[in-house]
């Protein structure tokens, strides 16, 4: 087996005194698309928020492309090729869709020509004037993804990107994410909506209590289907 390209050993994780991450262990190798599922609150955004070091407060060991994020400063994460787009997005509302996907540095080779975003988001292109307070949830959504690859990122870390979108909306995601796979961009997805997750992902993760209590790859799906009617009520 190939060295994976992200990894994490043993990683613990504290909000301030609360400690939330109990030694998880996880690796993804390049151009393979994960998904962690797991019910709300047993740790899956903040395995994201840890991999990308907002939380400051970790033990164990998380490395991604050869470099130790555990000691990488934080504004030098992305530069690894890492890129991260949290459940809020973070779009620059008042800046309109052109400007959002010109203002991001390219921080790593490869980065996504603005042709070819808009040849993977049509939508954008059709409201490249349009301010990001008038755009809809699943323009925001594919804004934010957008962004993330005009930076050069190889991997990105996707957080719960289909919560409360429309299903046409969800379905082009899907498309979207499926071309990237085909581009050999590696993806982590935290996903409440299995049966999204289960159109796109080759292995699941399943989460619980900040821990890892399963894995198991897509070919075992429809075996582990009473094991996850138990845990998440699919």
């Amino acid at each position: 087996m190939s060295k994976p390209l992200l990894e994490l050993k043993n990683v613990e994780a504290w909000y301030g005194e609360s400690h939330v991450l109990h030694g998880v262990n996880m690796h993804v190798s390049e151009g393979e698309m994960i998904c962690i599922l797991g019910r709300n609150g047993m740790g899956k955004t903040t395995t994201l928020r840890t991999i990308m070091g907002n939380l400051r407060k970790r033990t164990g060991e998380i490395t991604f492309a050869g470099h130790d994020l555990m000691t990488t400063p934080l504004h030098r994460v992305a530069h690894t090729g890492l890129g991260f787009v949290p459940e809020e997005r973070g779009i620059f509302a008042t800046l309109s869709v052109e400007e959002n996907l010109m203002l991001p540095p390219v921080v790593a080779e490869g980065g996504m020509p603005l042709r070819e975003i808009y040849d993977l988001f049509p939508n954008l292109e059709e409201r490249r004037n349009s301010p990001g307070t008038k755009l809809s949830g699943g323009e925001q959504q594919m804004l934010a993804m957008a962004r993330i690859l005009r930076t050069g990122a190889r991997c990105i870390l996707l957080d719960e990107p289909t919560e409360g979108l429309a299903p046409v909306i969800i379905q082009r995601i899907g498309e979207v994410l499926v071309a990237l796979k085909k581009r050999g961009m590696t993806v982590v997805l935290v996903e409440q909506n299995f049966r999204f997750a289960a159109q796109v992902a080759d292995r699941f993760y399943l989460m619980d209590h900040g821990q890892m209590t399963a894995e198991f790859p897509v070919s075992e799906l429809a075996a582990q289907m009473g094991m996850l009617n138990r845990e998440l009520g699919v």
